[in-house]
Parts: C-alpha cells; structure tokens; sequence
C-alpha cells in the first residue's frame, strides 16, 4: 500500500504540473469563502469630523518627534514649497525614468533626502479624486469624494452645507497668511479646479465652477458661491500675490470671447477677471496677464498677478514646445512665481504650490507619452525651484493627490523602449506593450468586436495621441488606489520618512514652519525687520532735531 504520506505528495505534485501546463499562479486555485464587510465600522463614524483628522495628525507628529532615530535638530522653514503631481503614481514616476532614457536614472526630486508613502482614500471611498484629497493634503482634513474645502459633515451636492463655517476646512495658505508669508499658486490645469481650488474654496461639488454649474444641480447661485467668484472674493484669495493657471471661461459670461476667441461659461454677466484686477489694485498694483509675453514682462513693482493663460486647462508640454505656443510651460511659470514672491522682500518668506495637473489628464485618455513628459517637465519644474531657493530655509515637498491604473508590466529588455512594443509576446502568439491600463477608452486599440486582441504592432507609438492598451471599456480612465510617494527636502523634512495618512502632510509643513497649530506668538504676524527699524530711525531723528532747535 502506498504511504498517506507520499500520495499526499504525489498529488501536490500533480497539481502543482497542472497548474504550470495551464500557467496559472498557485492562488488561483484557492478562493476566499467570504468577502470583507463593505460599510464602515462604528469606529470609522467620527471620519466626519473635521477635529478627527487633526487629533490623528497631532499623535502622528507626537510620534515621530519623540522617536529617537528621527530626532534632529529642529530648522524653521522660511519658505515652503509645495509640489502636487497630480495622479503621479509610484509606476508613473518609474516609467518615468525610462522616458528619460535609462532605468538607473532618477527624477530630481528622488534625490531629495527623505522619502515617505501616504494613504489616499476619502471618508466615502476607496479610491479619491482630486477634491477630496486636495482637502487632505491641504487642509489636513479628509473629506467626501467630490468636494473641498469642507469636512465630511457635508454631503455632495449639499447646497447650503458649504456656507457653514463650522463645517469649512482652513487650508495652510491661510496658515501661512496669518504669519504675514507672502502666498500664490501655479497650476496647468483650470484655476478653478480640484487641486487649487482646495487651498481658497469651500464647495459641495467640484464642478460648480461657475453660477451656471450651480444653476444645473437646483442650487442658487447667489447663495451657492461657484469656485471662480471664491477665488476673487474669499479672504484666503485676496491676498495671494501670484496665481497662475488655466480656465478663463469660468469667469466670463457666455456672450463674451476670451483673449483667443474663446466664449465663457458664465450666464450672470459678470466679467470676474476685471473685478479680480480692480479689486487687488484697491490693496496695491495688479496685473492681468494672459500669455507667455505678458509674464516674462510683469513689472518689478507690481504687488499682485493673475496669469490665465488658457480658456479651459492647458495644453500638454509636449504641444506648448512643439507647437512654440505663446504659453508658458510649468517651470517657467514655478520660476515667475518664485521670482515674484522672493520680489516682496518678506522676511517671513512665503508659501507657494505648484500642480503638474496634465499627467492626471492624460491618464485618463490613455495617453502614457503625454503622462510620461508631463512628469519630466513637473521634474523640471522641482529641480528649478530647488536651485533657486536655499535648502537651508526653505522646505520642498513632493507628492501626489492618488494614483492612477497604468501598470508597467512584463519582461521586456533593458534599454527598450518603454513607450513601444515589449520584446515578449503573449499565449496567443501578439505582442504587447510595456505600458497599459485596468481600464479607459484604450480597450477600443485593443480588443476586436469578437473580443480577441488586437494587434499591437499595428501602431504608430511616437503618436503622443495614441491611446495605450485598456482591460475594460470606460470613457475615462480611473484613479487607482494605492499609496503615493512624498518626497521632501530643506527644514525638517526628516518628518516626511514613514507611511501616514494624507491629511497629515500639511500638519508637517506647518510645524516646520512654525505655522497654524505651532504658531507660537498667539497667531499674530512675526515682527519684520525692515517694518520696525524705520519707524525708530524716525523717532531717533525727531529727538536730534528736537535738540538743535532747543539749543
């Protein structure tokens, strides 16, 4: 008789042949009997308050303050910087350096010195956009899919639930302004969007970026404030020195035609961009400015910038240089910033963020070529700002808002092309690409009506319009969601080392800088030298003056 023992084995080896002949991994074979529960547990239901997210944020920090492999000697950042890739992805930033030409090169913010991954999700689901994650990494508040600016407590679409102050998220532009820090933000996407709009706006829904978006959902404009009137009249936004971005038809009526023939979007009649200019020329000198040659000839002497050089969100790096388009790219714009803000002379520095928002875009077209350049120029952008500014007072930190579901897959050669066909090729005997996608408008270059593949070799790769393969059918490509890379460098940027919540990064920022919760003279404006000599100089004058005339 045959021992158990040896048929036990006899049949793990038959199965395991089995399952190699039909080129199955080893966890195919075993499914689990139950799924996890999907609701929230009771221990989830406070995620809604917005002092939830700080209490976490404040433990974190407690922990890596008092950890004694991470405690170095505190510097203040005068400056911070903030870098958003928005949907850059860790696959992203791979395929990235091979874009770049070699497997062992690094993108300039991978030479920063610390490294850390954060967690993307929002309070409602598992996967975030870029509203709910800009409340995050802004505010430090995690909020509902689809809005920003907000805690939890309100619900999309909720009309009036925006205007509760008590529900309305301070983002650390407003920490930074009321320590008298010169503020501004550069993006390529619409200045009314997702991602910058979490720094001034407070919104149940991200689209409402003009009164007729907030007309379409049976809310009222004049109580519902859409995103573009937030960033003229909120507080927050008054006071940013520079603002550079795309989306001047959120701020036109219909009727009109922008700079390049372009109609606006609004239907109240109102020209928001002329009340931005008269608005800030009431505070100091400002300036509209609507393309590259107007950027590159701003005056010394101007206080306040508005460049929207777009009617909707700009187009890809890759268009601007080819097609030498009177726009200015991402780093020319992070270095205009730069410049303007370094202009004021403000002891207290300044805070500025900067959003590569095109690598988002083209993922959710398929587009990898453009994905890919979009992350070289937002490379760019990071090592200019870096060359520019000092590591020893000024803390750059890089990260993204969510993934996205572009895998980088395979066998393929080194020093292939990463943008073409792989060197390997699938069980039904055609090639496949390096780079493809769980989902999008790219299953159409893939699968025939009958639902085999598509012949990849077919293609002409260089098209930077070309979509890349896609396992499911949707209009737009998803957001992925798995964790992002945070990348810091200058003033305490060892805090960032670790994996946390999204909502704590402004949390770090802030305490490098000694802003928001560490503010340390009860939320009152640091005193400036240059603002307090003079007056004394003045003073000690008089007195002079006073006793030569007594004499």
């Amino acid at each position: 008789m045959i021992n158990s023992n040896y048929l036990r084995i006899l049949i793990l080896v038959g199965l395991s042949l089995f399952n190699a002949a039909l080129c199955f991994e080893a966890e195919d074979l075993f499914v689990p009997l139950e799924a996890e529960p999907s609701v929230l547990s009771e221990a989830n239901l406070n995620e809604n308050d917005a002092d939830f997210w700080r209490k976490n944020a404040q433990n974190f920090l407690k922990e890596v303050l008092e950890d004694p492999e991470k405690k170095l000697k505190p510097k203040k950042a005068k400056n911070i910087i903030l870098f958003l890739g928005d949907g850059m992805s860790l696959t992203t930033v791979a395929a990235a350096r091979m874009y770049l030409g070699n497997e062992r090169n690094s993108l300039s913010f991978e030479k920063f010195a610390h490294f850390g991954l954060s967690k993307t999700y929002c309070v409602d689901k598992q996967v975030a956009d870029s509203a709910c994650s800009a409340t995050a990494y802004l505010c430090g508040v995690k909020a509902n899919y689809g809005t920003m600016g907000i805690s939890a407590k309100v619900p999309l679409n909720d009309c009036k639930g925006q205007n509760d102050p008590s529900k309305q998220t301070v983002s650390i532009a407003k920490w930074a302004q009321d320590q008298c820090k010169e503020t501004g933000f550069v993006t390529t996407s619409k200045v009314t969007d997702a991602s910058p709009g979490g720094l001034y706006a407070h919104i149940a829904n991200r689209y409402w970026q003009n009164d007729k978006d907030v007309r379409k959902n049976g809310c009222d404009p004049s109580e519902t404030i859409d995103i573009a009137r937030q960033l003229v009249e909120n507080e927050v936004s008054k006071k940013f020195k520079i603002v550079l971005a795309g989306g001047r038809e959120e701020f036109r009526d219909s009727s009109v035609l922008d700079e390049e023939k372009k109609p606006g979007k609004r239907g109240d009649n109102r020209d928001l961009i002329k009340e931005w200019v008269e608005c800030r020329n009431k505070q100091g000198n400002a300036t509209f400015v609507h393309d590259k040659r107007g950027l590159d000839t701003i005056r010394n002497d101007t206080d306040y910038v508005l460049g929207l050089f777009n009617h909707g969100h700009f187009p890809y790096n890759l268009q601007i240089v080819e097609q030498k388009l009177a726009k200015p790219t991402l780093s020319e714009m992070t270095e205009a910033a730069i410049k303007h803000l370094q202009r004021q002379n403000n002891e207290n520095g300044f805070f500025l963020f900067v959003e590569g928002a095109l690598i988002d875009k083209a993922h959710h077209d398929n587009y990898a070529r453009f994905a890919l350049d979009e992350t070289r120029e937002f490379s760019k952008a990071i090592e200019l700002a870096r060359n520019m500014t000092s590591v020893d007072d000024t803390l750059i930190v890089v990260t993204a808002d969510h993934s996205h579901t572009m895998t980088y897959n395979g066998y393929s050669k080194r020093g292939g092309d990463i943008l073409g066909l792989n060197t390997a090729i699938g069980l039904d005997g055609l090639p496949y690409t390096s780079l493809s996608y769980a989902n999008g408008m790219g299953y159409y270059h893939t699968y025939n009506e009958n639902g085999s593949r598509i012949d990849l070799s077919i293609y002409n790769y260089s098209n930077p319009f070309h979509r890349y393969p896609a396992t499911i059918p949707l209009l737009s490509e998803t957001h992925g969601a798995e964790d992002v890379g945070i990348y810091a460098s200058g003033p305490e940027s060892h805090l960032f080392i670790g994996n946390y919540e999204q909502s704590y990064i402004p949390l770090l920022m802030a305490h490098a800088a000694q802003i928001g919760p560490f503010a340390t003279d009860d939320g009152k404006c640091p005193a400036s030298t240059s603002k307090t000599i003079l007056p004394n100089i003045s003073l000690l004058f008089l007195l002079i003056l006073s006793t030569f005339i007594k004499s």
